[in-house]
Protein backbone atom coordinates (compact mmCIF):
# COMPACT_ATOMS: atom_id res chain seq x y z
CA UNK A 1 0.00 0.00 0.00
CA UNK A 2 2.97 2.59 0.61
CA UNK A 3 4.76 1.69 -2.72
CA UNK A 4 4.30 4.75 -5.42
CA UNK A 5 1.96 3.43 -7.81
CA UNK A 6 2.53 4.18 -11.63
CA UNK A 7 -0.25 5.87 -13.80
CA UNK A 8 -0.91 3.25 -15.79
CA UNK A 9 -2.01 1.48 -11.88
CA UNK A 10 -3.92 4.67 -10.77
CA UNK A 11 -5.69 4.70 -14.31
CA UNK A 12 -7.06 1.20 -13.69
CA UNK A 13 -7.40 1.43 -9.92
CA UNK A 14 -8.91 4.75 -9.76
CA UNK A 15 -10.96 5.30 -13.33
CA UNK A 16 -11.21 2.06 -14.32
CA UNK A 17 -9.57 2.79 -17.61
CA UNK A 18 -6.23 1.28 -19.24
CA UNK A 19 -3.82 4.49 -19.71
CA UNK A 20 -4.27 4.17 -23.78
CA UNK A 21 -7.73 5.07 -22.83
CA UNK A 22 -7.11 8.07 -20.87
CA UNK A 23 -8.25 11.54 -21.98
CA UNK A 24 -5.08 14.13 -22.20
CA UNK A 25 -6.52 15.85 -18.82
CA UNK A 26 -7.07 12.90 -17.11
CA UNK A 27 -3.53 12.01 -17.94
CA UNK A 28 -2.21 14.87 -16.82
CA UNK A 29 -4.04 14.83 -13.56
CA UNK A 30 -2.75 11.19 -12.75
CA UNK A 31 0.46 12.07 -13.99
CA UNK A 32 0.53 14.73 -11.50
CA UNK A 33 -0.73 12.51 -8.95
CA UNK A 34 2.16 9.89 -9.39
CA UNK A 35 4.64 12.74 -9.61
CA UNK A 36 2.81 14.62 -6.24
CA UNK A 37 2.97 18.00 -7.69
CA UNK A 38 0.19 20.34 -7.35
CA UNK A 39 -2.03 20.82 -9.92
CA UNK A 40 -4.04 24.68 -8.47
CA UNK A 41 -2.79 27.57 -10.50
CA UNK A 42 -4.72 30.96 -10.77
CA UNK A 43 -5.48 31.11 -14.14
CA UNK A 44 -6.40 34.74 -14.09
CA UNK A 45 -2.14 35.51 -13.99
CA UNK A 46 -1.37 32.74 -16.46
CA UNK A 47 -3.90 34.42 -18.73
CA UNK A 48 -2.51 37.66 -18.41
CA UNK A 49 1.13 36.69 -18.76
CA UNK A 50 0.56 35.11 -21.93
CA UNK A 51 -1.71 38.15 -22.97
CA UNK A 52 -0.29 40.49 -25.69
CA UNK A 53 0.23 44.14 -26.06
CA UNK A 54 -3.15 44.22 -28.65
CA UNK A 55 -4.71 41.69 -26.36
CA UNK A 56 -4.77 43.95 -23.21
CA UNK A 57 -5.48 46.99 -25.04
CA UNK A 58 -8.72 45.51 -26.87
CA UNK A 59 -9.63 44.50 -23.25
CA UNK A 60 -8.72 48.18 -22.30
CA UNK A 61 -10.88 49.72 -24.93
CA UNK A 62 -13.54 46.72 -23.89
CA UNK A 63 -13.48 47.84 -20.57
CA UNK A 64 -13.77 51.69 -20.96
CA UNK A 65 -16.06 51.61 -23.74
CA UNK A 66 -19.02 49.08 -22.11
CA UNK A 67 -18.70 51.61 -18.84
CA UNK A 68 -21.46 53.78 -17.61
CA UNK A 69 -19.00 56.76 -17.22
CA UNK A 70 -17.89 56.65 -21.49
CA UNK A 71 -21.69 56.42 -21.98
CA UNK A 72 -22.36 59.92 -20.12
CA UNK A 73 -19.25 61.12 -21.22
CA UNK A 74 -19.72 60.49 -24.67
CA UNK A 75 -23.53 61.75 -24.42
CA UNK A 76 -21.92 65.00 -22.74
CA UNK A 77 -19.47 65.38 -25.58
CA UNK A 78 -22.56 64.77 -28.68
CA UNK A 79 -24.54 67.13 -26.82
CA UNK A 80 -21.32 70.07 -26.69
CA UNK A 81 -20.71 69.28 -30.13
CA UNK A 82 -24.43 69.97 -30.59
CA UNK A 83 -24.63 73.21 -29.07
CA UNK A 84 -21.67 74.35 -30.01
CA UNK A 85 -22.78 73.94 -33.79
CA UNK A 86 -26.20 75.25 -33.22
CA UNK A 87 -26.53 77.67 -30.72
CA UNK A 88 -22.88 79.32 -30.16
CA UNK A 89 -20.99 79.29 -33.53
CA UNK A 90 -24.03 78.78 -35.41
CA UNK A 91 -25.16 82.46 -34.15
CA UNK A 92 -22.06 84.06 -35.15
CA UNK A 93 -22.02 81.98 -38.45
CA UNK A 94 -18.87 79.72 -37.70
CA UNK A 95 -20.55 75.96 -37.46
CA UNK A 96 -17.87 73.53 -38.75
CA UNK A 97 -20.79 71.03 -38.44
CA UNK A 98 -24.10 72.52 -38.92
CA UNK A 99 -27.12 70.77 -38.60
CA UNK A 100 -27.72 67.65 -39.44
CA UNK A 101 -24.17 67.36 -37.97
CA UNK A 102 -22.79 65.38 -40.69
CA UNK A 103 -19.15 65.39 -39.89
CA UNK A 104 -20.45 63.85 -36.37
CA UNK A 105 -22.27 61.06 -38.10
CA UNK A 106 -19.29 60.24 -39.88
CA UNK A 107 -17.19 60.65 -36.31
CA UNK A 108 -19.47 58.49 -34.79
CA UNK A 109 -19.63 55.67 -37.44
CA UNK A 110 -16.00 55.80 -37.48
CA UNK A 111 -15.69 54.94 -34.04
CA UNK A 112 -18.51 52.04 -33.92
CA UNK A 113 -16.80 50.86 -36.96
CA UNK A 114 -12.79 50.45 -35.03
CA UNK A 115 -14.30 49.91 -31.85
CA UNK A 116 -16.82 47.10 -32.67
CA UNK A 117 -14.35 44.34 -33.66
CA UNK A 118 -11.89 45.53 -30.62
CA UNK A 119 -14.69 44.68 -28.75
CA UNK A 120 -15.13 41.49 -30.22
CA UNK A 121 -11.81 40.40 -30.00
CA UNK A 122 -11.84 41.00 -26.08
CA UNK A 123 -14.57 39.04 -26.27
CA UNK A 124 -13.07 36.43 -27.76
CA UNK A 125 -10.22 36.68 -25.15
CA UNK A 126 -12.17 36.31 -22.75
CA UNK A 127 -13.98 33.39 -23.79
CA UNK A 128 -10.82 31.72 -24.29
CA UNK A 129 -10.01 32.38 -20.78
CA UNK A 130 -13.00 31.04 -19.67
CA UNK A 131 -12.75 27.70 -21.75
CA UNK A 132 -9.15 27.45 -20.32
CA UNK A 133 -10.43 28.16 -16.70
CA UNK A 134 -12.84 25.71 -17.14
CA UNK A 135 -10.46 22.84 -18.39
CA UNK A 136 -8.10 23.94 -15.16
CA UNK A 137 -11.15 23.35 -13.31
CA UNK A 138 -12.48 20.15 -14.42
CA UNK A 139 -8.41 18.70 -13.57
CA UNK A 140 -8.55 20.46 -10.21
CA UNK A 141 -11.64 18.32 -9.36
CA UNK A 142 -11.05 15.24 -10.85
CA UNK A 143 -8.03 15.31 -8.83
CA UNK A 144 -10.11 16.19 -5.57
CA UNK A 145 -12.19 13.20 -6.42
CA UNK A 146 -8.95 10.35 -7.12
CA UNK A 147 -7.40 11.95 -4.25
CA UNK A 148 -10.40 11.16 -1.97
CA UNK A 149 -10.68 7.92 -3.54
CA UNK A 150 -7.29 7.62 -3.02
CA UNK A 151 -7.90 8.07 0.84
CA UNK A 152 -10.76 6.03 0.94
CA UNK A 153 -8.54 3.12 0.03
CA UNK A 154 -6.05 4.05 2.43
CA UNK A 155 -8.35 3.98 5.46
CA UNK A 156 -10.26 0.78 4.14
CA UNK A 157 -6.87 -0.45 4.51
CA UNK A 158 -6.43 0.62 7.68
CA UNK A 159 -9.51 -0.32 8.98
CA UNK A 160 -8.77 -3.86 7.43
CA UNK A 161 -5.46 -3.96 9.51
CA UNK A 162 -7.54 -2.51 12.74
CA UNK A 163 -9.98 -5.39 11.79
CA UNK A 164 -7.35 -8.00 11.83
CA UNK A 165 -5.45 -6.70 14.77
CA UNK A 166 -8.45 -7.06 17.12
CA UNK A 167 -9.15 -10.22 15.68
CA UNK A 168 -5.76 -12.10 16.68
CA UNK A 169 -6.11 -9.97 20.24
CA UNK A 170 -8.82 -11.28 21.08
CA UNK A 171 -8.24 -15.04 20.74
Amino acid sequence: MTAMRSVDDLALGLLGKTSDALSLAERRVLERIHKREIISQDMGVIHEEDATFGERLSDHVAAVGGSWGFIIAFGVVLFGWMILNSQILGRMGMAFDPYPFIFLNLMLSTLAAIQAPIIMMSQNRQAAKDRRAASHDYEVNLRAELEILRLHEKVNYLIEQVGRLSDGSAK
